[in-house]
């Protein structure tokens, strides 16, 4: 009996795609309709800052998550350059460009985040960048390779990423950021620094603890001024100062929202029909036994699979450990877990993380509270992402490890819980 169903899906991104093809792998036969804003096919964000900020060529066509017949090959609805502008979870539709009425039986938010902009005078400048979709990425690059000077506002992981690939570009190029340090309030004085000493050993210029006043030039950036009143030089600005849920359609239909739209640890939100996966979503995660919103890349991959399922009407629990990965200059690393607001009282250094003649470290950092791990980090330390986040779910868990051994290299990581 033909399945007669229809999914809807706002939101073509990584997340959305992986719940359409979550749903074709385990048998659905209805109607899918998958819904994005842009006019590019579902893709992944991460080569976007990093290999196709370099130049690499495959980087680019590696992003899309499927080509484009797989979607007609799977039946998949694809409406790209379509905006949903109004929900009504009652009578159960989407109003798709403010005209046209979709209706659904379930419907996925999967609207992703936006970047948060500088509302500075000159910045509407030409040169001033924003680094989120494959289109901004293109237009970073050409800029990147013509520039003598960049300066990147935000010390961030998108901004240091877009550094380190500006000076792969021959680039001269100004960090500013407000904190006392890049990646402060992710990584703590003590990883921060590491990734300081790494930029400056490779001739980035960090200008710390000011901000932006303004961008000058006539039509065309020319200069960036802080507060403090220095003018950098620039021929491109890329602002890189954060991200904000998409939330507003989930807001219009009167869906629970709290930076970010509220779900369960089965990715459901305040209507019984309607789910929400990525970025987007602030979700009452399971193990850390608080609402957590998480903004990176396997948040999206497996969150988008979880779902899937979930539409469905399987039992979900989606309990993943934070993950994300950076590469920049040598220095190629992988973060699993999350300290949280109780924040940690201790960083146990699992090998030498200096700086040595320009050259990134390799080590395992771990942030420890109450001798339990919340979060691990692998510094050009491969192959060990599953053991660092067995550590991680038995800490959240409560279970302490000895520290005197999670700092000795001889010992293997899965020993450590015995």
């Amino acid at each position: 009996m033909a399945d007669e169903r229809t999914f809807v899906i706002v939101g073509a991104s990584l997340a959305g795609a992986k719940a359409a093809e979550t749903l074709r792998a385990e048998g659905f036969t209805g109607r899918i309709v998958l819904i994005g804003e842009e006019i590019e096919r579902p893709y992944e964000r991460p080569p976007l800052s990093k290999g196709h900020l370099l130049g690499k060529e495959e980087a680019r066509e590696k992003a899309f998550v499927h080509p484009l017949s797989w979607y007609d090959e799977q039946g998949i609805d694809l409406r790209l350059a379509t905006r949903a502008t109004h929900l009504d979870p009652v009578a159960h539709t989407v109003t798709l460009d403010g005209v046209d009425v979709l209706p659904y039986d379930k419907l996925l938010l999967t609207t992703g985040s936006r970047v948060r902009t500088l509302s500075v005078p000159g910045a509407d400048l030409h040169g001033v960048r924003y680094l989120r979709t494959i289109d901004e990425s293109d237009a970073l690059l050409e800029d990147l390779r013509a520039a003598n000077n960049v300066v990147v506002v935000g010390a961030g992981w998108i901004g240091l990423e877009t550094a380190a690939a500006a000076r792969k570009h021959g680039a001269n190029v100004t960090v500013v950021e407000q904190a006392a340090l890049p990646l402060r309030q992710v990584l703590g004085d003590e990883v921060a620094t590491v990734y300081a000493d790494l930029h400056r050993a490779n001739g980035v210029d960090f200008r710390f603890g000011t901000s932006v006043a303004s961008f000058s030039g006539d039509g065309t950036l020319s200069s960036v001024i802080l507060a403090d009143g220095t003018e950098l030089p620039a021929d491109v600005a890329v602002v890189g100062i954060g991200i904000r849920p998409n939330t507003e359609l989930a807001v219009d239909g009167g869906l629970a929202v709290d930076d970010g739209i509220l779900v369960d640890a089965g990715l459901r939100t305040s209507d019984p029909d309607v789910y929400a996966a990525g970025d987007v979503v602030n979700q009452e995660h399971p193990l850390l036994g608080r609402r957590v919103r998480v903004e990176h890349w396997a948040n999206a991959l497996n969150g988008g699979k979880a779902a899937g399922k979930a539409l469905l009407g399987e039992e979900v629990v989606y309990d993943r450990v934070p993950y994300f990965f950076t590469d920049q200059f040598d220095l190629g690393m992988e973060y699993s877990g999350h300290v949280g607001p109780e924040g940690y009282d201790r960083v146990v250094f699992r090998g030498d993380p200096s700086i040595v003649d320009g050259k990134a470290p390799e080590c395992i950092v771990f942030w420890v509270k109450d001798g339990r791990v919340l979060a691990g980090m692998n510094v050009n330390v491969w192959d060990v992402t599953d053991d660092i986040q067995k550590l991680v779910r038995a800490g959240w868990s409560g279970t302490p490890v000895d520290l005197v051994r999670l700092a000795d290299p001889g010992v293997p990581l899965g020993e450590l819980l015995g």
